[in-house]
């Protein structure tokens, strides 16, 4: 198809038409949603639902409570083997394409991440005390 040149200020991209539709559909449907919330909830607010806790139990202590360090490493050590599961599955499909240097290169990756988990099962990182 052929294209004559726009003036300028008169052109209007149309290629673009069905994202600023599913754009604009998102959010008339993510507001709707809000306002259908707003209008249909009951609204019956007493003391105890006002509280910080709405479990029942009253607040007990402060509520800055200083998490031990053993929280942190256990977040850690998650993300890192899940970067790993992450770096696995693009392996993994492209397996037969890479031959046998991407099965040494994945090797590598994995016994790298390997002396890395012992490292933490020595320093007793995966004790829960």
């Amino acid at each position: 198809m052929y294209k004559t040149r726009a003036m300028p200020g008169t052109y209007i991209p149309s290629d673009y038409l069905p994202v600023l539709i599913t754009f604009l559909l998102a959010v008339a449907i993510g507001m709707g949603a809000l306002v259908v919330g707003i209008l249909l909830r009951p609204r019956r607010p007493y003391a105890q639902k006002l509280m910080p806790y709405e479990s029942g139990n009253p607040p007990i202590g402060e509520p800055r409570y200083r998490f031990s360090v053993k929280f942190y490493i256990v977040a850690m050590l998650f993300v890192v083997f899940d970067v790993e599961a992450v770096f696995l599955y693009p392996w993994a499909v492209a397996y037969d394409k890479l031959g046998i240097f991407g099965f040494v290169e994945m090797m590598l990756f994995i016994f790298i991440l390997l002396i890395g988990y012992v490292y933490v099962w020595k320093k007793g990182a995966f004790e829960w005390e």
